[in-house]
């Protein structure tokens, strides 16, 4: 894309729903004193600060594709942050942790890209993963309809089938690797607050190729047609809206 489409704003807008999951892969990381840390796709850095409470004799470096989102990284100490693609980083030295947070499923060749992680570990690390696995869910099916019939002249050529696996899929991928694997998936009920919880949710994440793409008056256009179809799909109770969410999680130790 020939722009940062991301907005540090708009994604922190559900912070802590979408850190839940972050805690919940982190709890299963059994590393007692690791001595290098890596979080890959820090965003902009709260959640890695997090690393370096849990392993505060560690040295800890966050990296994003997305100089926004750097910005605003807390750097200072045992922290450290870099501007980065996850497909071309490669560390100087091997690492005892490797932390990716729902970064995975924007790279299509992750699969490939895994075992030059595990290899990037020292003996006995640790590589710690999670992925959206609600792609078939109303959420994503009804934005890929949108863009296969009304909007296709636009947005057709982003239409894409679901670019994570199952758990069992990362299972057996990491223990042909070698690894000891826990792998497992957690459906969240997230209750939204305010009108078109959905939508705004969307716009954060899976939305922001859509709209990178468009101008501001299609994108209008767009959201409106998006926020008809979610409101129907996802009606707002009296304590606000419930998002199902899936996510996917696999630990490995090397």
């Amino acid at each position: 894309m020939s722009r940062d489409m991301w907005d540090p704003l708009i994604y922190g807008r559900y912070a802590d729903e979408r850190s839940r999951p972050f805690f919940d892969l982190v709890s299963r990381i059994a590393a007692e004193r690791p001595g290098h840390v890596i979080d890959a796709g820090c965003g902009t850095g709260e959640l890695t600060a997090a690393l370096a409470g849990r392993w505060p004799g560690a040295r800890v470096h966050g990296f994003d594709s997305s100089p926004a989102m750097i910005e605003k990284a807390p750097s200072g100490g045992p922290l450290s942050f870099s501007v980065d693609d996850v497909t071309r980083w490669r560390p100087e030295h091997p690492v005892d942790v490797i932390v990716s947070n729902a970064v995975l499923q924007w790279v299509p060749e992750h699969r490939e890209l895994l075992p030059r992680w595990v290899e990037a570990l020292a003996p006995g690390g640790w590589l710690a993963f999670q992925v959206p696995g609600n792609f078939d869910a109303p959420s994503h099916a009804l934005v890929r309809e949108l863009c296969r019939t009304t909007w296709r002249d636009r947005l057709g050529d982003l239409v894409r089938p679901s670019p994570v696996d199952d758990p069992a899929g990362y299972l057996g991928l990491l223990t042909g690797l070698g690894c000891q694997v826990d792998a497992w998936e957690t459906t969240y009920l997230h209750v939204l607050p305010g009108d078109d919880a959905v939508l705004a949710w969307i716009t954060g994440t899976a939305l922001r190729p859509v709209l990178d793409r468009l101008d501001p008056a299609e994108a209008t256009a767009f959201l409106a047609d998006c926020a008809a179809l979610l409101r129907e799909a996802y009606p707002r109770g009296p304590h606000g809206t419930v998002f199902p969410f899936r996510r996917v999680f696999a630990v490995a130790r090397k």
